[in-house]
């Protein structure tokens, strides 16, 4: 299972372009070795990389993480302006935040609809829309 893994990383990082160094394999065989998509804080993604036996500073997870993103590997949802996620699904999707675990999870595209956005200012145009819908548990 553990080579399968190593075998979709390193796919995953040539897709994009991307030096496949020890780190960067060993970081995109916990993001995409099992083929599913994931949500990850650069501290989530450090301790599972320690727990698997890695040897990686957090400082790297973020340099890693933000090398994933500019390549177009995974896209960043930043949540109350301090806490980024990570999410390896880069399709236009919304989420939903749990407030009470700090989890980010993925929402129905099906069930969005947003009718229209304002026009961008002069000399700027929109990149993207990132919908998070905060949740409570009742």
């Amino acid at each position: 299972m553990q080579v399968q893994a190593e075998r979709r990383g390193a796919e995953w990082l040539a897709e994009a372009g991307l030096r496949p160094t020890r780190q960067r394999l060993a970081l995109a065989a916990l993001l995409v070795g099992d083929g599913q998509n994931r949500h990850v804080t650069a501290e989530s993604l450090y301790d599972a990389a320690r727990a698997s036996g890695g040897k990686v500073s957090l400082a790297t997870v973020y340099n890693t993480l933000r090398a994933f993103c500019d390549a177009g590997l995974m896209s960043e949802i930043t949540v109350d302006g301090s806490k980024s996620y990570f999410d390896t699904c880069v399709d236009d999707h919304p989420h939903f935040y749990w407030e009470d675990t700090a989890e980010l999870t993925d929402a129905p595209a099906s069930e969005l609809e947003i009718a229209r956005l304002p026009d961008a200012p002069k000399g700027a145009e929109v990149l993207r829309v990132d919908v998070v819908i905060r949740l409570k548990r009742v």
